[in-house]
């Protein structure tokens, strides 16, 4: 077991011709979505990593209209750190992309694909990838319907929030109302699916190959990896090596990295799966503008690659330089 948030650092140094062809790069971060504080945390990592590698980059605080990122720009290219809505839904990135401006992760569909968990279901589903059972739910009166047709315990989620934002375990009808009522709130479309009893696992993705994967574990305060166990506490368990036998790994690696193909996502992200009793695995959802803090798990999966954060940064940002010259 390994806990690489605390092991050395891995120095690096981007190459001065790679320097100079990125030009100046802005890092957007904060934004207006429930995961500001998140992406604030994920933004000043970035920064300061493009920094130490020797880019030429400055922190960009984005709030408000996304139109004016775009006004008289005095960057080359964009490092997006922006998690949730606005920055992650394929919004910021339809307005990058017909405003002519490099910036990295996925386009603009993909974005938007990934973001909404209920339509990122039905293509695993059409592409005959294993997802959990699941519903939408439109109001309280479905409760009882909804627990007749799925299997309790279920998991109630927004569609289209992040970092495990307004995500409620429950086992009845009456906790299913509840949970709605609470999701509701967040956003206008819920979704209810079975809850995988299990190990979970996440698998981060770096140019079209799998890291090393990670097993979670939250520990007994918390009922899953949920907001609290994912970016503030420090008792949350992360394993690496996760824990499976080295088939099962590549096994759950190229599950990952179809689910992130399917949706056409690219350069990179996080496949977020769970393992049943009985070995199966389950995709929950895929990322992509991961977490960059220093609870996340992407440079975490990179550093057991033997690669360290500055390099993850760099290598990430390269990708936007082949979108330009294409």
């Amino acid at each position: 077991m390994t806990d690489l948030h605390h092991a050395e650092g891995l120095s690096y140094q981007a190459p001065p011709e790679i320097v100079r062809a990125l030009g100046r790069v802005a890092v957007f971060m904060g934004g207006d979505s429930a995961e500001r504080d998140v992406s604030l945390k994920s933004g000043k990592a970035v920064l300061a990593a493009l920094q130490s590698a020797g880019v030429d980059a400055f922190p960009l605080d984005v709030q408000g209209c996304l139109l004016k990122t775009v006004e008289n720009p005095e960057f080359d290219r964009v490092f997006i750190a922006l998690h949730g809505r606005g920055g992650e839904d394929g919004t910021l990135q339809a307005i990058l992309s017909q405003a002519g401006i490099p910036y990295t992760g996925s386009e603009m569909p993909a974005s938007a694909l990934a973001m909404d968990k209920l339509r990122s279901k039905y293509v695993f589903e059409g592409f005959g990838l294993p997802t959990p059972r699941f519903r939408t739910m439109t109001g309280e009166g479905e409760a009882e319907q909804i627990i007749s047709e799925l299997k309790p315990p279920l998991s109630v989620k927004p569609a289209h929030e992040g970092s495990s934002i307004g995500i409620r375990k429950v086992n009845t009808a009456v906790e299913l109302a509840e949970a709605y009522r609470e999701a509701e709130q967040l956003d206008t479309q819920v979704l209810v699916e079975e809850w995988i009893e299990g190990p979970e696992f996440t698998v981060s993705l770096l140019q079209d190959q799998a890291l090393p994967a990670i097993g979670l574990r939250a520990s007994t305060d918390h009922v899953f990896y949920d907001y609290e166990a994912k970016y503030l506490a420090d008792d949350t368990n992360y394993r690496i090596p996760c824990g499976l036998a080295p088939d099962d790994e590549v096994r759950l690696q190229h599950l990952a990295l179809e689910a992130f193909r399917v949706l056409g996502c690219r350069t990179w992200g996080r496949v977020d799966v769970m393992q049943d009793q009985d070995g199966q695995f389950w995709l929950l959802e895929v990322n992509t503008v991961p977490g960059m803090t220093d609870h996340s798990l992407v440079p975490m999966a990179a550093r057991a690659a033997g690669i360290g954060f500055e390099e993850l940064v760099v290598r990430i940002l390269r990708d936007t330089l082949e979108d330009a010259d294409a």
